[in-house]
Parts: structure tokens; C-alpha cells; sequence
């Protein structure tokens, strides 16, 4: 039997197989992803810490996010570790915690996240949670990974495979908040630049210890425009402005970094990167919401009191029906709105925000 297929017909799957061809050899470009960070990217690490307080493994978080359950992250649904992923073509990398005890170590080879809820660039940034995974033991955690993959696919294939793959680190809000804090030990042993600058200088000890680890791709964030955050603005109760102090230190901070990356870049020839400018784009939602899709900048979704920043997002607090219109979902963290923001800016961004390359660029050098 003969069929008739009409020049439109032929001409749209033509296009829908190259489409479909084109995506699945981009997604194959990045065999993995691995993530250290904070709680801005914690997928669930931080359930299985036993004692830990930085936890959100309940309502009501996760609102949002598929089957309307909290997993851990700290969001009302998908965290920009979740975009990052879909992104590239991925799966979530899973918590760490959560497959460490396999005997099979090909849950690797896709990716996995170390990040923690809590987690500084520092050891002792989550001493006011008690127990969260700090940046140091995450690399620690991503060595035992390696030695797993090189005994899995030997070491030349582990080299290749970790060479292609998205190393994103998402770190040092905790360090400035913790600095910025009534009763910082902090602040009395070292004044603001001093501790920024060591907050450089520990983190490219750890991105090295990453490279000579086989890590080749470099996803880094700046942070953001703490200050503006829903508990820096609760501090200034009268006219709920930002910390500015907060935000100039985070600025001196991202530019430090900023540096050093171009630094690493000459020392370690083999070293690429991507830097996220975070703080720019958030000021750009605070200072022009409407472009963005947001009417509320200064109180979070969930919680309770002014701003619904005197008491984090619980089970008794409250939160609001109209999540996308918010930046904050908490007194500290972006909705999944903005988390998609971010990750789209991230992914194929103009220079402005992202550079020297932005990830889709930096994925298919």
C-alpha cells in the first residue's frame, strides 16, 4: 500500500528528528553532574543528618514540587539544583547521603549532590545549626566518589568522563549571614574584608582540590543581595529596608571571587568556568519586579510575623496562594519561580550575568 505524505507533513518530521537528535546529543555532552553548595541547592542531604536543625523535610515545603511532599529542599516546589538538571538533560543528582552506603557505585556516574543545608565555605559556619555538611567535608565526600569511579571505569575512561562534566558549587551565603549575625564570634576576630578575603582564599583551595580530582567544568555562583533577604530586612523593623552593610560585603566578596577565578584559569590551563552573577539578577527582581513577574520583594511566602520573617516556614506557619508572584519562599530562600530565573539566566545568559561563558556554552566546549 502506498501512502501520500505531503511536503509539510515531511518537511515537520525532518525537523522533529533533528530537534530530538540535536537535544539528545547535547544531554550527552554532560554525563554528570555534581553539586556542592548550600541550602540553595540541597536536594535532601540534610534528612540524614541525625541531629541537624537546618532541616525542611516537612510542610510546607514542597507545596509544589511533584506528589505536593516536602524532600528536603528548601522550597515550595523545585530548587535550581532540580533546573540545573533539566537543563542538561539529567536527572536530579541524588543526595549523597542517600546512596553513599551502595555497593554500586554506578549511581555516580550520572552525578550526585553534596550540597547541605547550613553549609558554609568555612568549617564552623553552621555553628548555629549544629549540623550541616561544610564545603571541605563535601570535597572529602566527592574524593571517596572518585576513588568509586576510577575502580568502577578505570582511570583514563573516570578522567574523560569527569572532564565532560558540570562541577556547580553554590556556597558562601552562609559565611556573610553568619559574619552579618548579632553576636558574631566573627566580627571580633576579624574585621569584613579580612574575612571575605579568607573566604577566597579556602575556596579555591577546594574548587584545586576538585580539579586535581578530575573536576574540568566549573559551574560558580556569586551570592546574592543578602541583605535584601526577608530576615535582614526584619532587622530594620520600621521601614523594612535592606542591610546594606550585608549587601556591599557581598558584592566585595563576589568580586574577590570574580579574581580568583580568572586567576585559576591561568594557573590551571585545563581549568573552565562559568561564574553566575546572582546578585545582579537579584537586584534586578527586587528593582523591577514586574518584569520578572513578581508584585512582592520584601516579606517571604511562608512563615509568620513582619515580613513572615519572625518565624521560619513551619507546620504551624502560613503561606501564600500566590507563590510565583513572590521572590522569597522563606526568610531566606527563592520560590521556584525565581529558582527558574536564575537557572535560565545561568544556562544561556548574555555576558552580563554570566561569564566568561554562560553553562551551555561552557558544556559544549
Amino acid at each position: 500500500m502506498a501512502y501520500n505524505v505531503s511536503a509539510e507533513t515531511y518537511c515537520f518530521f525532518l525537523f522533529s528528528l533533528l530537534f530530538f537528535s540535536f537535544s539528545f546529543s547535547e544531554a550527552q555532552k554532560v554525563p554528570a553532574m555534581y553539586i556542592f553548595g548550600d541550602s540553595l541547592v540541597d536536594v535532601g542531604n540534610n534528612n540524614h543528618l541525625k541531629v541537624s536543625l537546618a532541616k525542611a523535610n516537612f510542610p510546607h515545603n514542597g507545596v509544589d514540587y511533584p506528589g505536593k511532599k516536602a524532600t528536603g529542599r528548601f522550597s515550595n516546589g523545585k530548587n535550581p539544583a532540580d533546573f540545573l538538571a533539566e537543563k542538561v538533560g539529567l536527572p536530579t543528582s541524588p543526595p549523597y547521603l542517600s546512596v553513599s552506603n551502595s555497593n554500586n557505585s554506578s549511581v555516580f556516574l550520572a552525578g550526585v549532590s553534596f550540597a547541605s543545608g547550613g553549609a558554609g565555605i568555612f568549617n564552623g559556619t553552621d555553628e548555629l545549626y549544629r549540623q550541616s555538611i561544610p564545603l571541605p567535608k563535601q570535597v572529602s565526600y566527592y574524593s571517596d566518589v572518585y576513588e568509586a569511579l576510577v575502580q568502577q571505569l578505570g582511570s583514563a575512561a573516570a578522567q574523560d568522563h569527569l572532564s565532560k562534566s558540570v562541577f556547580a558549587v553554590v556556597i558562601g551565603s552562609n559565611d556573610l549571614l553568619g559574619y552579618f549575625n548579632s553576636g558574631s564570634n566573627d566580627r571580633k576576630e576579624s574585621t569584613p574584608q579580612q574575612f571575605v578575603d579568607q573566604m577566597v582564599v579556602n575556596l579555591k583551595a577546594q574548587l584545586k582540590r576538585l580539579h586535581n580530582l578530575g573536576g574540568r567544568k566549573f559551574l560558580v555562583t556569586g551570592t546574592g543581595a543578602i541583605g535584601c533577604c526577608p530576615s535582614q530586612r526584619n532587622q530594620n523593623k520600621t521601614s523594612g529596608e535592606c542591610n546594606e552593610e550585608a549587601n556591599y560585603w557581598s558584592v566585595q566578596y563576589n568580586e574577590g571571587l570574580k579574581s580568583m577565578l580568572q586567576g585559576l584559569k591561568t594557573e590551571l590551563q585545563s581549568f573552565s568556568y562559568s561564574y553566575f552573577d546572582a546578585y545582579s539578577v537579584f537586584l534586578n527582581f527586587i528593582q523591577k519586579p514586574a518584569t520578572y513577574g513578581f508584585s512582592e520583594v520584601k516579606a517571604a511566602c511562608c512563615g509568620l510575623g513582619n515580613l513572615k520573617a519572625e518565624v521560619p516556614c513551619v507546620p504551624i506557619s502560613t503561606y501564600c496562594s500566590n507563590r510565583s508572584d513572590h521572590v522569597f519562599w522563606d526568610l531566606y530562600h527563592p520560590t521556584e519561580a525565581a529558582a527558574r530565573i536564575f537557572v535560565d539566566m545561568i544556562f544561556d545568559g548574555s555576558k552580563q550575568y554570566v561569564n566568561p561563558v554562560n553553562l551551555k556554552q561552557l558544556i559544549a566546549a
